[in-house]
């Protein structure tokens, strides 16, 4: 049963049927010329079957056995649970880059997965890169950001970090100069 009876529900009672085939013998008029009359006769009973309860009425429960394991059809109707992968990668690889790359800027930042804190932080928009750089968007920039993620890193003890491109994102241009100088100053990518 897919339900939970308690000791307060009050069940209906449950019926079963009973199927006879009984063959009467062929009627004998021979002035009935109907076609069903020579077809056997059913005769249909029913029973009613008590509720089952146990002698102990707050025992008086019935339950549905619980699933070990996730069956596909399950995973198909609860498609929000994440699997294991998700559930433990952000503790196998708690460091997350993050790089933003803008019209007139770079951003970037290490975060703690498991807190969210940001660890080290780096921007083309800074007052002290900003006057600086004569562009903040070109491959120059990119080398001093990945320098600035790696140096600030290392000052808050952490020397290795995971990045996750988007969907459809390549590692090329200004984002794998950003990954190659933070590679080259030390740190590394699990």
């Amino acid at each position: 049963m897919a339900c939970i009876l308690s000791s307060s529900c009050s069940p209906a009672p449950l019926t079963r049927t009973h199927l006879s085939f009984e063959l009467l013998p062929a009627r004998s008029s021979s002035s009935s010329l109907s076609w069903v009359s020579s077809f056997p006769t059913i005769n249909i009973s029913t029973i009613k079957v008590p509720p089952f309860c146990p002698l102990n009425k707050e025992d008086c429960f019935i339950r549905a056995a619980a699933w070990t394991r996730r069956s596909r059809g399950e995973l198909a109707k609860k498609p929000n649970r994440k699997s294991w992968k998700q559930r433990t990668e952000m503790y196998m690889k708690p460091f997350l880059l993050n790089v933003f790359f803008s019209k007139k800027f770079i951003h970037a930042k290490v975060m703690h997965r498991g807190t969210s804190k940001v660890i080290s932080v780096a921007t083309t928009n800074a007052k002290d890169l900003r006057n600086n750089l004569p562009s903040l968007t070109d491959h120059n920039a990119c080398r001093v950001i990945g320098k600035l993620i790696a140096e600030r890193s290392k000052e808050a003890d952490v020397y290795a970090m995971s990045y996750e491109p988007r969907k459809g994102e390549r590692i090329e241009g200004k984002l794998g100069i950003v990954l190659d100088t933070i590679k080259e100053n030390g740190i590394i990518f699990v």
